[in-house]
């Protein structure tokens, strides 16, 4: 297990880099003057100069990449002149709230998605297997930014149940938060949720068939402590592996939803900064994210461990 973690946080390095490089090419071939973005069609000659010397925008490329290689490897992201702040606090301010956002779509998809999916594989070729299909595909199906403006014609702006846009206040109570949290975390988990349904389906049917789940039906255990305490730990292996990508894919991925019900996290961060050219800002949130990747694939298989000791991650970790 310690040799597993210890290779993971090896392989974490060339990822990085990788990614490091890809951000910079991607944001010096952008058109335009980012300093002249930044500061707007009022600034003079003057205080453009002085940004992009500020910036460095006025060294060579590969002097540039020297110094922003060596500005990461001592931990520093950089400095946003939009924010006027560093790139590293900024990160550490909005990712409580898309870590709220993800973690409420996650919750929702978990507890509706899972038992759909069992749901579905005991009563195969039924009503009920056929709604939790056909659910699970217009789930995979629909466009996140049409879902949420729906969402909100619908239950903010007709009925006036939920806030629209925003946070809330912790101020104002927990109701507050709550209320402005319930849009766009259904929003954002129909796509997960529709997944864990069928990768659960799937993976229930094949277990199901095996002799040992017969062995403990003909001893006469009920079926629910069949299918939730045998069947279902035997079928979490595939599941863990989407679970761990769909934690990545909300965390990072969250840009449509925090952008349409304007929710203060790193994806609405990350559109605002490429709207201003903040490529300082754009470079340290995607290596944020690169990190979270890889920390929770992780996790993830030391969760295989865990479920099933059989499985052999040393093995796992080279494949």
């Amino acid at each position: 297990m310690l040799k597993l973690v210890l290779k993971r946080l090896i392989d974490l390095i060339p990822t990085l880099f990788v990614v490091a490089i890809t951000v910079f090419i991607i944001t010096r071939l952008i058109p335009g003057d980012p300093a002249a973005v930044m500061l707007g069609p009022q600034a003079s000659v003057e205080d453009i100069n002085a940004l992009r010397e500020k910036l460095g925008l006025n060294e060579p490329l590969y002097l540039q990449f020297i110094h922003y290689i060596g500005d990461l490897l001592t931990g520093n992201l950089g400095f946003s002149p939009n924010y006027n702040q560093s790139v590293t606090s900024l990160i550490l301010e909005r990712f409580p709230s898309t870590l709220m956002l993800a973690g409420s779509a996650l919750l929702i998809s978990l507890l509706i998605g899972i038992p759909a999916g069992i749901i579905s594989a005991t009563k195969p070729n039924s009503f009920w297997d056929y709604i939790v299909m056909i659910l699970s595909l217009v789930g995979v199906s629909i466009p996140i930014f049409w879902l949420g403006v729906m969402l909100v014609l619908y239950f903010s702006v007709n009925l006036g149940w939920l806030p629209a846009t925003g946070m809330g206040s912790m101020d104002q109570g927990l109701g507050d938060v709550i209320k402005h949290l319930v849009l766009p975390s259904v929003a954002l988990s129909t796509i997960p949720m529709a997944t864990f349904a069928r990768i659960t389906r799937s993976s229930m049917l094949e277990v199901i068939k095996q002799d040992y789940i017969k062995t403990a039906r003909a001893k006469g255990l009920l079926e629910f402590w069949v299918i939730w305490k045998h069947a279902l730990k035997n079928a979490l292996t595939p599941i863990l592996t989407v679970l761990g990508m769909q934690i990545s894919m909300l965390l990072g991925g969250a840009v449509l939803t925090e952008t349409i019900f304007s929710w203060p996290g790193m994806g609405r961060l990350v559109v605002d900064a490429i709207e201003s050219r903040d490529f300082m800002v754009v470079q340290g949130t995607v290596l944020f994210i690169a990190v979270i990747f890889v920390v929770v694939n992780l996790l993830v298989d030391i969760m295989y461990a865990v479920v099933n000791p059989r499985v052999n991650l040393s093995n796992k970790g080279r494949s």
